[in-house]
């Protein structure tokens, strides 16, 4: 495996299994076997005991606020995963405020799993294995897509839940939605012994990170990476080059990380896009991701932004 495949929510090496997607003795089958296979989801938070995803079995009362089907998420050595959005449960309490953060510390528990808690992904990534990282990602990017796309694009009826949550199928007009994923370009923008960097308004204070922007139709990656910088920073980009990928369920992105070498060095801020952004030496950027910089916080451990940081650092990119 490349180094660059070791991204969080890389490289987990779950098996899709795909030819059992329609093999619904199958799936029936693991599902009543009783065995904890299911991963609950609430509201895009993956339900965690310890450092450790907590799986529960078919019949689980947790399972009670959960629709009809179960999502297959792939075979897992000897036992076969899947996942139930359960965001139908209300609490409680609630901290509204802390739910729309950028990073939500708040947990949830459920009556009928006390020993176990809802957890925002983004701060609890780093904790999870490799493999229970892609699970967890899988989960949540799927059952996102699954909230927001539940009428058919051709005929505006009600679509359904169908081939164990791998599409979704119109019973009006019979036509198939498949999940999306939308492109983004994450960029190393390099000149000399610098590395550009910004923020944007909302970040937590002090945060900064690389540059990043979706990918438009009819565009390559690197002419996305050359059109994102411009429009947020006025720097020309000349030679860019693919690094490594994050699959980022924020809500269902697949990153395409980048290096690009600055043909200038002037910023012009966007200011709808970013609050500031400046360029940053090798040392200070070691000092920062070492907790040292007296006011700059690096992008978190576990995003694709601080795997291409710390291993431009490392002069090991391949």
């Amino acid at each position: 495996m490349r180094l660059a495949e070791t991204v969080t929510f890389g490289g987990g090496g779950l098996e899709r299994a795909a030819e059992l997607r329609g093999d619904q003795a199958a799936l029936t089958a693991a599902l009543d076997s009783g065995d904890p296979v299911v991963l609950p989801i609430w509201r895009g938070k993956p339900l965690m005991a310890g450092d450790a995803l907590q799986f529960v079995a078919g019949d689980h009362a947790i399972l009670a606020d959960a629709p009809p089907g179960r999502l297959f998420l792939g075979r897992d050595g000897d036992r076969l995963r899947f996942a139930a959005d359960v965001s139908a449960w209300e609490p409680e309490a609630v901290d509204k405020a802390a739910l729309d953060s950028f990073a939500d510390d708040s947990r949830q528990t459920h009556p009928a799993l006390p020993e176990a808690s809802f957890r925002e992904l983004r701060l609890a990534m780093v904790a999870l294995s490799a493999r229970e990282a892609e699970i967890a990602a899988t989960a949540k990017a799927m059952l996102g897509w699954h909230r927001s796309h539940r009428f058919c694009a051709k005929c505006g009826a009600e679509s359904r839940f169908d081939l164990a949550g791998w599409h979704r199928r119109c019973p009006s007009c019979n036509a198939l939605h498949f999940p999306r994923t939308d492109p983004v370009v994450i960029m190393l923008i390099t000149h000399g012994n610098d590395l550009l960097i910004g923020r944007s308004p909302g970040w937590p204070q002090g945060m900064y990170s690389l540059l990043a922007g979706f990918v438009e139709p009819g565009e390559t990656l690197e002419a996305a990476v050359r059109r994102e910088v411009a429009e947020e920073t006025a720097i020309r980009v000349g030679r860019v080059n693919y690094l490594s990928s994050q699959p980022w369920p924020y809500p269902s992105s697949l990153m395409f990380g980048c290096i690009g070498e600055a043909l200038s060095r002037e910023i012009t801020l966007d200011p709808v896009e970013l609050e500031d952004a400046f360029w940053i030496s090798r040392e200070d950027l070691v000092a920062a991701l070492a907790g040292h910089h007296p006011t700059l916080l690096p992008a978190r451990p576990g995003a694709i932004a601080r795997f291409l940081m710390e291993n431009w650092l490392a002069d090991r990119l391949d």
